[in-house]
C-alpha cells in the first residue's frame, strides 16, 4: 500500500496538469500547433541544452541507452510486422505510435517529479535516441526510404541542434556565458509541466476509435514494451535510476508525434491518434504500475 500511495504521489502532480489542459482547451480555444511550436521550438531546446551541457550521464551509460532504445524499437517492430504478415493489415497506420513513446511531452516532467535532475537528464538522453530514429527510421517505415524533404525537416528541429550542442559542448568542456545558461535554466525549467499541459490540450480535440489494430497497437506499445524494458535491463546490465528509468519509459504511452507523420505520407492517421489517446488516457494506471514494478524488483 505504501508503495501504491508513493507512486501517486509521484505521478498526480502530472496528470492534474494533463487534466488541466483537457478542462482548460474544452471551454477555451487554444491551439494546440501553436502551443506545440512554442514548446518544440523554444522551451524544450533550452531544456536539453543546459540539461546535456550540465548532465553526468557518462558516455558508457550513453552508449547503454542508445542500445537499449534500439533494441526497443526493433524488437517492437518485428511485433508490429509479425501482426501484418497474420492479419494481412497494413501496418503503417500503427507503427510509429507503437514504436515511439512519448518520452518528451510526459517522460520529462514525470522523471523530474520522480527523480530530479538525474532522472530527467537521463530521460531527455533516451528521448533524444528516440527523437532520431523517429525522424530516420519513421520516413523509411512510411515512405519506404529517405526523402530530402523529410531528412530537410529533421536537421532543421531545434532539439536536434540542442542535444548536439549540448552533448558537444559537455565532452569538450567548452565555456558557456553564466547569463546563457541562467536563461535556458530559467525558460527550461518550463517545458515540462507545459508539455504535459499540451498532452491534455491534445486529448480534448481527439476521440479515439477503437477496432483491433488500436487494442493490439496499444498492447504492445505499453504491455510488450514493459517486457521489453525488463529484458533490456538484464542484456545491458542497467542499474539503479538508469534501470528505473528504462522499465518506465519503455512503457509510457505513444508520442504525440506518431500521428504527425503518417498523414504527411498519405497514410490513415486515425489508427495512430487512437493509440495516442488511448495509451495516454491508460497511462494513468500504467505509469505508477511500472514505478512500483520497479520498486518491487528492487531495481
Amino acid at each position: 500500500m505504501n508503495i501504491i500511495v508513493a507512486t501517486l504521489g509521484i505521478t498526480l502532480p502530472l496528470f492534474i496538469v494533463i487534466a488541466a489542459g483537457l478542462v482548460i482547451s474544452s471551454r477555451t480555444e487554444i491551439s494546440e500547433d501553436t502551443l506545440s511550436r512554442v514548446l518544440v521550438d523554444f522551451f524544450m531546446p533550452l531544456l536539453v541544452f543546459i540539461s546535456l551541457y550540465e548532465s553526468t550521464v557518462s558516455v558508457t551509460d550513453m552508449g547503454d541507452l542508445m542500445g537499449t532504445v534500439v533494441f526497443i524499437a526493433a524488437a517492437q517492430y518485428l511485433c508490429v510486422w509479425i501482426y501484418g504478415r497474420i492479419t494481412g493489415k497494413d501496418i503503417r497506420g500503427m507503427a510509429l505510435s507503437v514504436l515511439f513513446m512519448n518520452s518528451g511531452f510526459i517522460g520529462f516532467p514525470l522523471m523530474q517529479l520522480w527523480g530530479g535532475a538525474e532522472a530527467m537528464n537521463i530521460e531527455i538522453v533516451w528521448d533524444q535516441f528516440s527523437t532520431i530514429m523517429l525522424f530516420t527510421l519513421g520516413f523509411v517505415i512510411l515512405g519506404g526510404g529517405f526523402s530530402r524533404k523529410g531528412l530537410g525537416s529533421t536537421f532543421k528541429s531545434p532539439i536536434l541542434w540542442a542535444a548536439v550542442l549540448g552533448f558537444l559542448f559537455n565532452l569538450m568542456q567548452v565555456p558557456v556565458p553564466d547569463t546563457v545558461l541562467k536563461v535556458c535554466r530559467f525558460a527550461g525549467a518550463a517545458a515540462p509541466p507545459l508539455a504535459a499541459f499540451v498532452v491534455g490540450v491534445s486529448l480534448s480535440s481527439r476521440r479515439p476509435v477503437i477496432n483491433q489494430q488500436v487494442v493490439w497497437g496499444v498492447f504492445i506499445r505499453m504491455g510488450a514494451g514493459l517486457a521489453l524494458g525488463l529484458a533490456a535491463i538484464g542484456i545491458f546490465h542497467l542499474k539503479g535510476t538508469l534501470a528505473t528509468v528504462t522499465l518506465v519509459s519503455a512503457a509510457l504511452p505513444a508520442a504525440v508525434f506518431s500521428y504527425v507523420l503518417p498523414s504527411r505520407y498519405g497514410v490513415d492517421a486515425s489508427i495512430s491518434q487512437s493509440i495516442v489517446v488511448i495509451s495516454t488516457v491508460l497511462s494513468i494506471l500504467t505509469v505508477p504500475l511500472s514505478f512500483m514494478l520497479a520498486a518491487l524488483i528492487r531495481l
